[in-house]
């Protein structure tokens, strides 16, 4: 009888937790990949609707993109409040706020009768408490599900965002044209809701560095040879401020093309769906610098892989400022997401490889939330800018201003830490 005991025993232990860089982890990430690529759909239509809907209220090109920006701003504060959410309970639960906040958010902006409300509705529904959940939260957690292949499974992660612009501009553009920008936002809202909430128990299981952090300090390390006492031999509030303006500054310079280019090709004669067209092709070659620099990352590091993609981003905006022809714009246009792609991710693995593993959800949230700020003022100045002196060419040359200080603060970063090459946490012991 004392064998069956032992056995009933043995069967009522908890199952041991997946290990890093598993086959479990593998197929979590291909889930991760789908619930951004489903969850980031409504920013990309935000641009793809913007001649419509400043052509219905009878407003100007920055007030058109008020509901940009403000989802931009809502995605940012999102990010920190679903990181927080999902440090203590994991991401299931944000991702079914999210699911809520889509729904309600798309049937409210397809509703909403003037542009506040319309802008209200992309800020709090569908940034805040929708978009956000799909986002740093996904970004945080995967890093914590792997160590050998960190940077380049952060990439397929973050990539998911890049496949959404990719796939959503040409859909919202088709069924704008055919049924009109409120049924295509209801819809694409219902749409989110469904996919997401079908998705989030498959991501209920906690990750394997969330547990070891939960049990003790010994899971709190980041990098080997990191100091998460002293990042970059700052304390950590100057080392994460200096993250957070490096982020600002990347995408504002970022915001220009992805923001403005269906109404810059409006402008220039091509029409928006040349335009559509064209940031679909920019955010697919975007997947592919996110893979490649996902991949440099575990070579070289977060830090250079920022510096590298900072410089790729400058040249491609300078590239702008010479070449408007269609076929010079479809060129350009891929360059610059070739070039550009890799940015955002970096971020998620410098943090990864400077600060505990226990605060990575609040914050990657935070950084993320400023790159994501970045991108709200970037759109909205952008488009002032326009206003202001009727052309974009001063738009493109602030952005490229813009980029300078990221590279500045990234070159900076890097010196501070030595200019060793970095080693990462895949070469600590296990």
């Amino acid at each position: 009888m004392r064998p069956r005991a032992d056995n009933a025993a043995m069967t009522a232990l908890p199952p041991a937790p997946p290990e890093p860089d598993s086959p479990r982890a593998w197929a979590r990430l291909g889930i991760a990949l789908l619930l951004m690529t489903t969850g980031s759909g409504a920013m990309y239509a935000v641009p793809v609707m913007l001649p419509a809907v400043q052509a219905e209220f009878g407003i100007d090109r920055s007030s058109a993109a008020l509901p940009y920006t403000l989802l931009m701003i809502g995605f940012g504060f999102g990010g920190i409040l679903m990181g927080r959410l999902a440090d203590r309970h994991g991401v299931m639960r944000p991702i079914l706020v999210g699911a809520a906040g889509l729904g309600l958010g798309g049937l409210a902006a397809g509703l909403s009768p003037g542009i506040a409300s319309h802008a209200l509705a992309h800020g709090l529904l569908i940034g805040l408490l929708g978009s956000a959940a799909t986002f740093a939260p996904l970004v945080a957690d995967t890093s914590l599900w792997f160590v050998r292949r960190r940077g380049i499974a952060v990439a397929v992660c973050a990539s998911g965002n890049y496949l959404a612009g990719a796939i959503w501009p040409p859909v919202a553009q088709h069924f704008v044209e055919s049924v009109g920008w409120r049924q295509t936002s209801i819809g694409m809202g219902l749409f989110a809701a469904l996919t997401l909430a079908a998705l989030a128990p498959l991501m209920r299981q906690r990750a394997p560095a969330a547990v070891a952090a939960a049990a003790g300090p010994g899971g709190a390390a980041a990098g080997a040879g990191a100091d998460p006492a002293r990042p970059f031999g700052l304390s950590p509030t100057a080392a994460q401020a200096l993250l957070c303006l490096a982020g600002v500054a990347c995408c504002v310079a970022m915001a220009m093309p992805q923001v403005h280019i269906v109404a810059y090709c409006s402008d220039l004669g091509y029409g928006a769906a040349r335009g559509a067209q064209m940031l679909s092709l920019m955010l697919a070659c975007g997947i592919v610098s996110r893979l490649v620099s996902g991949a440099i990352c575990d070579r070289i590091g977060g830090l250079r892989t920022l510096l590298l993609g900072s410089a790729l981003q400058g040249l491609a905006l300078l590239l702008f400022l010479p070449f408007d022809g269609m076929v010079s714009l479809y060129v350009v246009s891929a360059l610059f997401g070739l070039f550009q792609g890799g940015i955002v991710p970096s971020y998620a693995i410098i943090v990864r490889e400077h600060f505990p593993a226990a605060e990575a959800g609040r914050r990657v949230g935070t950084v993320l939330m400023f790159t994501l700020f970045g991108m709200a003022l970037g759109g909205w100045m952008s488009g002032k800018v326009f206003d202001l002196t009727g052309s974009y060419h001063a738009a493109f040359l602030n952005g490229l201003a813009w980029n300078a200080l990221n590279l500045t603060i990234a070159g900076l970063l890097l010196w501070r830490s030595g200019g060793l090459r970095p080693r990462g946490p895949w070469a600590a012991p296990a």
